[in-house]
């Protein structure tokens, strides 16, 4: 009985290699797996976190917001120093010199 190089242990299931292009598609697929969706606020939890902003803008006290982002929620940490309703963004300051925009919509808990 003659082997064929495709069937059984022939070429492709031997062979080791692995291109460049496939390696990047893997991890690509692999972080695809790990996208994840935005969870849904509840009202008591936005009372929560209106209050906490609240309270940092009117003590000057530093406030810890978590922030969602689609692999891995980040935490900011600062002094909310203006809330813009409009734009439903707030403004938050890490130190003297640097502060940044955050939208109300990004922010998924926050403590003070």
């Amino acid at each position: 009985m003659e082997r064929k190089k495709l069937e059984g242990n022939g070429l492709w299931e031997s062979s080791r290699m692995m291109l460049p292009e496939h390696k990047v598609r893997i991890n690509q697929d692999d972080r695809e797996q790990q996208r994840r969706v935005k969870p849904e606020i509840d009202p008591q939890e936005w009372e929560l976190i209106d209050l906490a902003l609240y309270h940092s803008m009117a003590d000057h006290a530093p406030v810890t917001l978590t922030i969602f982002d689609t692999y891995v929620d980040r935490q900011a940490k600062g002094i909310v120093m203006k809330v813009d309703r409009q734009l439903k963004r707030i403004k938050l300051r890490w130190s003297e010199d640097d502060w940044d925009w955050i939208d109300m919509s990004e922010i998924i808990a926050a403590s003070y």
